[in-house]
C-alpha cells in the first residue's frame, strides 16, 4: 500500500487533522461539490479564476469518485469536511457519506501543499508544517471575477519565508501552476486588505521572524468564499486545510 493510501485509510478509519506535510511527493487537492445546476457556474468561476481554482479533475454527478486516486472515495478519505446551505456554515463531520446528493458534481481544485515538499527540499522552512500546525489562510479585499451565480473574494494562504529566499521560493512554486504557481503578494498583508495576521480567517496563527517576509499564494478554499457570498443552496467541501490526498507524483503538476 502507497502512503497516500495508508493516509486515506486512515482518515476512513476517523483520523481528523491537517494533511500539511502528509505523503510527501504526491499532490493535494481541495474538494468543493455542488448540485449539477450549479456545476457550469463553478467549471465558468474556475476557468475566469484559475489562480486560486485550478481544476485538477471534476467528477460525473453523484459518483465520488476520481481518475487522481481510482481506489478512493471522496465522502470518507479526506480528514473533515465542511456541509454548506443557502451560504451558511451547518456542519463539519469527518463521514460524508451521509450528506453526499445524487446530483454533486465533485471539484477536485490543486493545493499548495503541493508545492511545499520542492520547498522543504530546498532548505526552505515551511513554518506550519515544522509547528505541526495548520496554514493560516486570510479572506481578501480581491474580488474574483464572478461567473453566472457565483462571485467572491480571493483567499490566500500564506507562508513566512526568509527576505534573501523569497526569490526562490517564487521560482519554486511558479513551476506548479496547477496548484496555484507563484505568489500573489509578497510583503504588507494590509495591501490585501488583511488587518492582523496573528487572527487568519482559516487555519491557525504562525510565527513570522525578524528578517521573514510574508508570502501569499491563492488559496483554493476560495471557492467556498464564492459559496457563502452566492448564498449556494447545497455544498460539500474539505475543512480548510484537510486535503484530499492523491496517488499523482506531484511532479506531474511540475512545468
Amino acid at each position: 500500500m502507497s502512503a497516500a493510501s495508508e493516509v486515506r485509510s486512515e482518515f476512513r478509519g476517523g483520523l481528523v487533522r491537517p494533511t500539511a506535510g502528509l505523503a510527501p511527493g504526491v499532490a493535494q487537492a481541495n474538494l468543493i461539490a455542488l448540485p449539477r445546476e450549479w456545476a457550469w457556474d463553478m467549471l465558468l468561476y474556475a476557468q475566469r479564476n484559475p489562480r486560486p481554482c485550478p481544476v485538477l479533475d471534476v467528477s460525473d454527478p453523484g459518483q465520488p469518485f476520481t481518475v487522481l486516486a481510482p481506489d478512493a472515495d471522496l465522502r470518507t478519505d479526506l480528514p473533515l469536511y465542511r456541509v454548506w446551505r443557502d451560504g451558511e456554515l451547518v456542519r463539519e463531520v469527518s463521514d460524508a457519506t451521509e450528506v453526499w446528493r445524487d446530483d454533486l458534481v465533485a471539484f477536485l481544485i490543486g493545493c499548495s501543499f503541493t508545492f511545499e515538499a520542492p520547498l522543504l527540499a530546498a532548505g526552505i522552512d515551511v513554518r506550519h508544517v515544522s509547528a505541526g500546525s495548520n496554514v493560516p489562510m486570510y479572506r481578501t479585499d480581491r474580488q474574483c471575477r464572478p461567473a453566472g451565480r457565483l462571485r467572491g473574494e480571493l483567499v490566500v494562504s500564506m507562508r513566512p519565508i526568509p527576505a534573501d529566499r523569497v526569490a526562490d521560493a517564487v521560482r519554486i512554486s511558479g513551476r506548479f501552476p496547477a496548484v496555484h504557481g507563484a505568489p500573489v503578494h509578497v510583503g504588507n498583508p494590509a495591501a490585501l486588505g488583511i488587518e492582523d495576521l496573528d487572527r487568519p480567517d482559516f487555519g491557525d496563527p504562525v510565527e513570522v521572524r525578524a528578517g521573514e517576509l510574508p508570502v501569499f499564494w491563492a488559496c483554493g478554499v476560495t471557492p467556498q468564499a464564492a459559496v457563502m457570498a452566492s448564498a449556494v443552496p447545497y455544498a460539500v467541501t474539505h475543512a480548510p486545510g484537510h486535503m484530499f490526498v492523491t496517488d499523482v507524483p506531484d511532479l506531474e503538476y511540475q512545468v
